[in-house]
Parts: C-alpha cells; structure tokens; sequence
C-alpha cells in the first residue's frame, strides 16, 4: 500500500514557477507521475519518472518547461513548473504505478494523490 501528499500548489503569475512535492509513504520502487485536470477537460498526462532506468516522459504541451525529479532518500517526486502559462492552471496529481505499465496512461497507476491546486493568472 502507498500513500501520496502532494504539496506546493499555489498562485503564480504567466513566467512564473513552482515545485510541486508528492511525498509517499510505504512501498517506494514504483514509477512514478504527474498528471493535471483543467476545469471542464479529463484528467491528462503530464510527466512520468521510471523507478529503474531513470527516465523521464513529457507531454508536449510542457516539454522543455516542466522537470520530473526524484529523491530516493526522502520517498519524494517532484515537479519543477518553470514559464508558466493560464493554460497550465489545473488540479495537479501525483500517481504510483508498478513495472510494466503504460505510464502515459492513468488508467495504468495504481495509487494517487488527493491533488494540489494550480493557479496561473495572465
């Protein structure tokens, strides 16, 4: 069983950034991920972090702004928001999810934060 607190949402301004923290607790070697809902739009992907190999996936849409990160030691992924933009205004999620799963799908995670708040004003 895992728990997950994500933490670190909050008001920026368009350029702005914010960390988001998504603390776990029991079980750690799962890949992990972010995923976002916009009010009135499905939850989407936004970036994942395999447990073994390290790598990193991106959506499109926060490619080259967002950075998915993780601490071993602390039981804790990040999620590093730089160039902000309305568009990215959302509830933000954190998931777990075990080997062999399509992490760009949330159908495919396992456990999931209660989510943190994401406002972007223009």
């Amino acid at each position: 069983q895992v728990q997950l607190v994500e933490s670190g949402g909050g008001l920026v301004q368009t350029g702005g950034s914010l960390r988001l923290s998504c603390a776990a607790t029991g079980r750690s070697n799962y890949n992990m991920g972010w995923f976002r809902r916009a009010p009135g739009k499905e939850r989407e992907f936004v970036a994942a972090l395999k447990w073994g190999s390290g790598n990193t996936y991106y959506s499109d849409s926060v490619k080259g702004r967002f950075t998915i990160s993780r601490d071993n030691a602390k039981n804790t992924v990040y999620l590093q928001m730089n160039s902000l933009k309305p568009e990215d205004t959302a509830v933000y999620y954190c998931a777990a999810a075990g080997a062999y799963r399509n992490l760009y799908r949330e159908f495919d995670y396992d456990y999931w934060g209660q989510g943190t708040q994401v406002t972007v004003s223009s």
